[in-house]
């Protein structure tokens, strides 16, 4: 059994893991989806050739902002926990939801 000292940073450890690869997976999709309509653009292509793979990008970009929206409603309710189990409510600074006011 683990202490809630020892919980809180192994979730906080992961929690930010976590936030930092959807961010970098979105930096990434985001750098495909340039160098895919560079070399639509530049390469002698017929037209709208990729349209099909360029959409399914999107949307896969679209399924990445929606799960960081969920990560984030994660953290919010993760920080209302820490504040019902542990009496208070601490975010590392440079932390995203440091600014977030807990209600």
């Amino acid at each position: 059994m683990i202490s809630a000292t020892i919980a809180q940073m192994r979730i906080q450890r992961d929690l930010t893991d976590a936030e930092a690869a959807l961010a970098e997976a979105l930096v990434k999709q985001t750098s495909l989806l340039a160098t895919l309509l560079t070399a639509r653009r530049d390469v002698s292509t017929k037209p709208f050739q990729g349209h099909l793979e360029i959409v399914r990008l999107l949307k896969s970009q679209q399924a990445l902002l929606d799960a960081e929206g969920n990560l984030l409603r994660v953290h919010g309710g993760l920080k209302k926990i820490q504040g019902d189990v542990l009496g208070y409510v601490e975010c590392p600074e440079n932390e995203p939801m440091k600014e977030i006011k807990t209600g």
